[in-house]
Order: C-alpha cells, then structure tokens, then sequence
C-alpha cells in the first residue's frame, strides 16, 4: 500500500469512528417504535412509570482521571473517544429517563494504563475515594442517587504483587468506604480471572459475598476489521472470561461471589450450551487439561446479565431463556451509549418484546435492588 493510500485508508478509519455514535443512534432510533405513532391493535401502551429505575452499568470519568488518562494519550476507549462526564450531567440523564440511581464503575483502562504499581494504587484509591464521598455518600442533591463499584490497582500484566495491592482495596473500598461491590475486567493483558494468580482476590471477594461486576476490555491482537472494538470484540471478551472461569472451577470454588456480567453476558447466552460441551465429556477435558466441573448450566443460570446495549429482543430472550428474569438487571452504559438517548422518557423501549409490565419493574428495579442491599437502603432512607 502507498504512503497516499495509507493517508486516505487512516482517513476513512477516523471518520468511521468519529460518525459511528450518530449512526448508531440513528439506526437505534430507526429500529425502535416511533413514540409519536398510534399502537396497532396488537399493541399496549405502556403504563406511566416514575423516576425507579436502576441502572447497574454506568460509568463515571471524573475531571481528574480525564486529565491523568490524556497525559498518557488514552483519548479512545473501546475504539470511541472519551465521552463527557460529570456528577450534574449524571444525575440529569437519570431524571430524564426515570432513573433513580446510577451503580457507576471505572470503564477500560482502569488504572492499567499506568506503568508503576505505586501509581496504580494511587489512583485506585483516589477513584474509589471520590465514588464514595462525593457520589455514594455525597451531597444532599446526590444522596440516594448513586452507587459504586470500586476500581482495583491491577496493570496490563498481572503479578502477584498486584493482587495483595488489590486484596488491600477491596478491603478498604468496600468495607471502609462502603462502595457496593467490585469491578473487574474480562481479562488482563490476556490474563483471565480463572487464571491462579486471582486466588487470593477471590477468596477475598467470595468471604465478603462481593457482587463483582465484569466489564470488558479490547484483547490482545485481535483482528482489524476497521470497526471499534466495543461492537463486537467487548463481547467476545466477556465470554472467554466467563467461559474460562467456568472450567478453571472458579464458580464451585466461590460460591460466595455473585458476578453480573455486562452487556448480557456477551454472547455467553447464545452459546451455553455449547460452551459446557467439555463439561458431559470428563475424559476429554481431562486430556485438556481442564478442571472437573459439574454441568455448566447452574453456574451460568446462577451469573446475572445487565441489558446495556442489549435491549433488543435477540438478546434478552436468550439471557430470559438461560437465567430467568430475576437474574437480569437494567443498564444503559452511559456516558458512552450517550447518543442512543436523544429524548427523555422510556430509556429501553425494546424490553417491551420480552417482558410484562411487572417484569419489566423487577429488571429495571426490583432485582438490583434485591442484589444491592445497602443501595435499597439509602433509596428507602430517601424516600421515607
């Protein structure tokens, strides 16, 4: 290829990713029903629904870790740049969308982007300070309106000494600064969580009963197919990690720990079963050098799926189909999904093609709440 060639070739990519979050708002919009249309005969107005909802996959990108993330020219995220963000805008998109709070977590990089252990930490806990005091238990106008998955110090390869950092953590965010669970990434510079330099965190996760959120990351030397990464590679991402802790016996092990797993679970849902393929046939996963494991289908019923970027019917009635509705919880992904909420009103139209009324209530309500104990309280606290 010719210098000019590579010029015109790079030109085409950054126009591709500076116009992709308006096409797909606009194909968003094109796809769901038209609000201003009339129901069909076939159809059910929706009943009217206050400020309830819980939006478990979130993101919060502070002043500080904006700046900190441009000193080290990480401008993109996923492939996407890195969106607007503050407590004001947040706490604005919730109320125009009859959200009542936000369980916010720290997106790819993490702190992985930082080469020292002792930078990490810092920024770890300066993160999972801020999530705290000013979001959690912060001022009267948030109060109520957030939670926090905390932010661990762990880089883009994994050493022991970086899971003592994280063990220490999680410690401090969880039961000192009273986040409500912990956010992981599928993988770590191709290290995934079934990996066992994690033993020590999990233990740790499974003896505090941790909800552990996992958020994907772009893997290693993945292919270039011109697009961002979040369409399709998070996806893939977040099921190698779940399918890898399934045969590392991660789920046996630690029972304690209940893992939500974002954008449904990947495209776990939809390949189950055959994903536990090893799992009916012990002589050959022996000779692969997998653990023993039990049938795969009560581990992955027993993960919980958020519905960010996953509405639509296609996806939801696989997750419905493999883990019930209780194991399913609502999720926008903002700030990032920002151009697919151009109005106020209903955030996820599409969840009418799955669910009633009153399941519908309990995934965009009554099943995070179940799962975030300390949240319903300061809701209920609240709101008397």
């Amino acid at each position: 290829m010719t210098e000019t060639e590579n010029a015109q070739d790079t030109g085409r990519r950054r126009l591709l990713k500076a116009a992709l979050p308006l096409a797909v708002a606009a194909a968003a919009l094109d796809a769901a029903p038209s609000r201003a249309a009339s129901p069909g005969p076939a159809a059910k107005a929706p009943a009217p629904r206050g400020r309830d909802r819980i939006d478990v996959h979130c993101h919060l990108i502070p002043d500080f870790y904006r700046q900190s993330l441009a000193e080290h020219h990480v401008t993109e995220i996923g492939g996407v740049p890195v969106p607007v963000w503050s407590p004001a805008l947040a706490v604005d998109f919730m109320n125009r969308y009859g959200i009542e709070a936000q369980v916010v977590s720290v997106s790819e990089p993490g702190v992985t982007y930082l080469d020292s252990a002792a930078d990490r930490i810092a920024m770890a806990q300066r993160l999972n300070t801020y999530m705290s005091r000013e979001l959690v238990h912060g001022s009267t106008y948030r109060q109520g309106r957030f939670g926090g998955f905390a932010v661990l110090p762990l880089g883009r390869q994994v050493v022991a000494k970086d899971v003592g950092d994280a063990v220490v953590e999680v410690r401090r965010a969880v039961r000192e600064l009273g986040l409500d669970g912990v956010g992981l990434f599928s993988s770590y510079g191709g290290t995934y969580l079934g990996d066992p330099v994690f033993e020590p965190l999990l233990r740790e996760l499974d003896d505090l009963r941790a909800m552990v959120f996992i958020h994907p990351v772009t893997p290693l030397a993945c292919p270039d197919l011109g697009l961002p990464p979040f369409l399709y590679e998070f996806t893939f991402d977040t099921t190698r990690a779940l399918v890898n802790m399934l045969y590392k016996g991660v789920y046996e092990r630690y029972s304690g720990i209940r893992w939500l797993a974002a954008h449904a679970g990947g495209t776990l849902p939809y390949i189950s079963y055959r994903a536990s393929l090893l799992t009916l046939t012990p002589a050959l996963a022996q000779q692969l050098g997998a653990d023993r494991a039990a049938d795969s289908s009560p581990h992955f019923r027993g993960l919980f799926y958020d519905t960010a970027l996953s509405p639509a019917p296609q996806a939801m009635k696989s997750v419905r189909e493999l883990a019930g509705t209780e194991h399913i919880l609502f999720a926008t992904d903002w700030p990032f999904s920002g151009p697919l909420f151009p109005g106020v009103g209903d955030p996820a139209p599409q969840l009418d093609e799955t669910f009633g009324s009153g399941e519908r209530l309990a995934v965009e309500r009554g099943n995070a709440l179940a799962q975030f104990p300390a949240l319903a309280a300061r809701i209920g606290a609240r709101t008397g």
